[in-house]
């Protein structure tokens, strides 16, 4: 189908979903859509500013005859008339929302269904996801504006200010055109804080996670996900040794240039992209020399440094288990490489992906607290540990339930 086509059908149910953005009237989206500190991993250039939450607006409506709004920035007022159904979203931060809200199998679309994190669900019972017939809404690194009409979703989870920061081509005009032909654009960038480009409000994962709840009209499900992660946050703060007995983490990017020696480090920032490190009240080790969102170290840096361990952010999303352990044999290799405490004690570890919703963040909390604290948290045995019964920090049937509708 055609744009021109898809402007002309028959009216559809989603005729009758407004926006009530702040599009139309010049401006941006209650922000800028800039080019400035926007780049994907592993080339981050944001900073680590901290921005409050205090005032955080998540009011919506209750749904009925007369339809229901939610509000979240840059879009303002998103009005509803009845919850959607086919949704499409960037990548596992509202997309893994989605799936929590037992939205799975009206997923659309995804900007890399590849890159999503199935690890974590097959380590569900009872809980099956697969994004095959899930389509890529990038064509050549770009959004490809027609493939949102082919899509015909009922709902964008997206900010819609990023896809100006990811495509050239993409402003104010584009975003307008299929927010009125299509759908509306309902999501916040929470990944981190700092880039230039994102002068409005930020929003905690669960902050978002409500508004996106409310959309769906899944109230009960959200609160039930609230529960879990709030019961593991005070195990968290309860158990964890104190600081001074913590050890020392790098984060390095598992898509660093092995062989070429030249990697890239993080300093633990602020933001939904490693919200369980700081849950778990991680020591940075690059976090004092590093100006920015990131570095690039060779191996006579990370030596100087030398952290206790090393996380390698993206190792459970972007590389298979025996990907990984090549990348690490090829660390253990190198002469200077060699002499890293890490490695001379055998704490590498696979690392989260950046893009957490509940789901996600629930695994990547559990699996980062035994990776760093296996004497209070239990021990690391790789992948197969999320799946063990025992030593759990979250009830993984009680998340199955939830997603599956027995809330």
């Amino acid at each position: 189908m055609s744009r021109d086509d898809a402007k002309h059908k028959a009216p559809t149910r989603r005729d009758y979903m407004k926006y009530g953005g702040a599009v139309v009237g010049g401006g941006l989206l209650a922000g800028c859509t800039g080019d400035s500190g926007a780049g994907d991993e592993p080339t981050e250039t944001g900073t680590t500013n901290e921005s409050t939450d205090a005032s955080v607006d998540t009011e919506t409506s209750t749904p009925g005859d007369a339809g229901y709004s939610v509000s979240m920035a840059p879009m303002g007022d998103v009005e509803f008339d009845e919850p959607p159904e086919n949704w499409v979203s960037y990548l596992s931060t509202y997309g893994d929302m989605g799936i929590a809200l037992g939205k799975a199998d009206s997923l659309q679309g995804l900007w890399d269904p590849e890159g999503m994190p199935n690890v974590f669900y097959d380590a569900l019972p009872d809980v099956d996801v697969s994004f095959e017939d899930v389509a890529p809404i990038s064509g050549g690194g770009q959004f490809d504006k027609e493939i949102f009409y082919e899509l015909d979703a009922d709902v964008h989870l997206f900010d819609p200010n990023w896809l100006g920061v990811l495509a050239d081509d993409w402003g104010e005009d584009e975003i307008e055109e299929i927010t009125t032909g299509v759908s509306p654009f309902l999501g916040n960038y929470i990944r981190r804080r700092g880039d230039d480009w994102h002068d409005y409000q930020y929003y905690s994962l669960y902050d978002a996670f409500e508004i996106v709840a409310d959309a769906f009209d899944e109230r009960e499900r959200y609160e039930a996900f609230e529960s879990i992660h709030d019961d593991m946050q005070a195990t968290i703060e309860e158990t964890l040794p104190p600081s001074e007995d913590r050890p020392t983490v790098g984060l390095v990017s598992v898509t660093s240039n092995f062989e070429g020696a030249t990697f890239y480090v993080y300093p633990v920032q602020d933001g939904n992209n490693h919200k369980q490190y700081r849950d778990l009240g991680m020591r940075g080790a690059f976090d004092n020399y590093i100006e920015g969102g990131y570095g690039q170290f060779d191996y006579e840096q990370l030596l100087e440094v030398d952290p206790d361990a090393i996380v390698f952010q993206y190792g459970f999303s972007h590389v298979s288990a025996e990907e990984f352990e090549s990348r690490m044999e090829t660390m253990r290799s190198d002469p200077v490489g060699s002499q890293l405490s890490a490695v001379q004690n055998d704490r590498l570890y696979r690392g989260g992906t950046a893009y957490q919703g509940p789901v996600v963040n629930l695994f990547q909390t559990e699996a980062a607290a035994r990776q760093f604290y296996p004497a209070v948290f239990g021990e690391w045995n790789g992948i197969e540990t999320l799946r063990e019964d025992s030593l759990t920090l979250f009830d993984r049937q009680r998340v199955a339930d939830i997603i599956n509708g027995t809330v």
